[in-house]
């Protein structure tokens, strides 16, 4: 007769499952809890415990780590030692093992104590796991209990398949990997360990990838937190791999100001931002830096959306509308387009590192989280109140907009935005076309600093009356220079904001 160990946390299912091995003329062992449910159910089952010998012991801490269960796991059944080894210990093989681990990844982000936490990381799960996956060619290895339908059906027609005992093997490393490095995660402070272990959760396939012919998936990190994790889908298709991508950068932007703000995003960077006295202030204000770009765009609000607001949105086609909330009445309004994606978000960005997958390796980096105060005025003549004002509302908008990157605000409100060029002169003349008429005394802020004095030329030639900029060029002084020429005020930060 064959047997399977059967030791599960989350019991779905396994009433269903373990009868369907009793049909099937298998025998089951089992521990703890695991046991007690399929008794009280009325399943023959066999305490591991009188399978050892041995009883449970430290709480159950220990309890199938054991020569009797591992060697019947291990033993391959192909190798007339092994199976001699057996008979004279007398030990019977295990042909099947069903278990599901301690749920680590969700008690690790619950708030209970460390202590608490540490006794979810499940140690007698994970071994057998690995030697039964090990062992696939002989033992049917179960980890997920959506497998429980696919081993029944093929164990009805005959035995289950060695396709299917090597993807369900696969399924099991896959599974104790990520497990391991949301341990390693847990326990460890160093943010640059000496081994990169992400353990991340797949949440949804996408409908494509950065183009149709691309496939994509969505994948949640199983110990860290985060606004792209919590989200919540209101209305509208399924998002693709752009979607996501975007909102993350849109809401990145609205979650620099605790003012009423609205940020525009195309291909990953803003096309329009401000800050407004209501969200309608702020996306007519948004809205107007480029009403061409924003169609078919994302928008992201960090107010609830009003009605007022979302009888505006509903006016262009736009892609996704994401905020904390939503007003009923702007909700049925925006659901009067049954495409729009309507996002809810309430959680504010969290993450610490950045990863930029790279052909054979990762570049690992902190997040680009600081934000100079630590502000010099290098010039003769000295913003405004005003213009500094809107000097730090563009540094914050350049943060998140693709190098070469520069933005020209005025009143909070980004009016031309200029990104990713090889050199800063074009994204320069970009964004004054951009801001048109409305540029002159407007205020201007670049990611990095000038290695020329041709912007500030162009900045005197627009009437653009003030500057933001890193500096830490040899050449500070010529735009210094030209800056006292045209009395125009430059501050510099001492911080750049490449965003690649």
């Amino acid at each position: 007769m064959k047997r399977a160990l059967i030791s599960v946390y989350d019991k779905t299912g396994v009433l269903e499952f373990a009868r369907f091995l009793i049909e099937h003329g298998i025998e089951i062992i089992s521990t703890g809890g695991t046991y007690k449910h399929l008794k009280s159910n009325n399943i023959p089952v066999i305490e591991v415990a009188e399978v050892t010998k041995a009883p449970e012991m430290l709480d159950g801490r220990v309890k199938t780590l054991h020569p009797v269960i591992h060697g019947g796991i291990l033993a391959i059944r192909e190798n007339s030692e092994h199976m001699d080894t057996l008979k004279r210990r007398d030990i019977k093989p295990i042909d099947m093992v069903v278990v599901n681990l301690y749920p680590f990844f969700k008690k690790v982000g619950e708030d209970i104590s460390f202590d608490e936490k540490v006794e979810f990381i499940d140690i007698g799960g994970p071994t057998m796991l690995r030697s039964a996956a090990k062992s696939f060619k002989d033992v049917v290895v179960i980890s997920d209990i959506n497998d429980y339908s696919r081993v029944m059906e093929e164990m009805s027609q005959g035995e289950v398949t060695f396709k299917t005992r090597k993807e369900l093997a696969g399924k099991v490393f896959n599974l104790t990997s990520a497990y391991d490095a949301a341990i390693s995660k847990f326990l460890l402070e160093d943010e640059m360990p000496q081994y990169l272990n992400i353990s991340y959760e797949k949440m949804m396939d996408l409908r494509y990838g950065e183009n149709p012919h691309q496939k994509a998936a969505y994948y949640t990190s199983t110990v860290d937190d985060g606004a792209m994790k919590n989200f919540k889908q209101l209305n509208g298709k399924e998002l693709s791999f752009n979607n996501i991508r975007d909102m993350d950068v849109a809401w990145k932007v609205v979650c620099e100001f605790k003012e009423p703000a609205c940020c525009g995003v195309k291909h990953s960077t803003p096309c329009g931002a401000a800050i407004g006295d209501d969200v309608y202030d702020a996306y007519m204000k948004a809205y107007e830096c480029d009403p061409v770009s924003i169609f078919g765009g994302i928008v992201a609000l960090n107010r609830e959306v009003t009605e007022e607001a979302a009888k505006e949105m509903v006016k262009i086609f736009l892609e996704i509308v994401i905020a904390p909330g939503y007003t009923q009445e702007a909700l049925e309004i925006l659901k009067t387009k049954k495409n729009l994606r309507v996002i809810e978000c309430r959680r504010k960005p969290m993450d610490k590192l950045n990863l930029v997958k790279v052909d054979g390796g990762v570049l690992v980096q902190e997040e680009d989280l600081d934000f100079s105060i630590d502000y010099q005025v290098v010039t003769n003549t000295k913003p405004t109140v005003v213009e500094m004002s809107d000097l730090e509302f563009g540094m914050k908008i350049v943060k998140h907009v693709k190098s070469n990157a520069i933005v020209i605000a005025k009143n909070k409100m980004a009016i031309g935005i200029g990104n990713g060029e090889t050199n800063r002169i074009w994204p320069t003349n970009q964004a004054i076309e951009r801001a048109g008429e409305r540029v002159h005394g407007a205020v201007l802020a670049s990611d990095a600093f000038f290695p020329f004095r041709d912007v500030v030329d162009t900045c005197a030639k627009y009437g653009i009356k003030a500057i933001i900029q890193p500096g830490g060029s040899i050449r500070d002084k010529e735009s210094i220079d030209a800056c006292n020429e045209n009395n125009i005020s430059m501050v510099f930060t001492g911080m750049r904001h490449f965003k690649h």
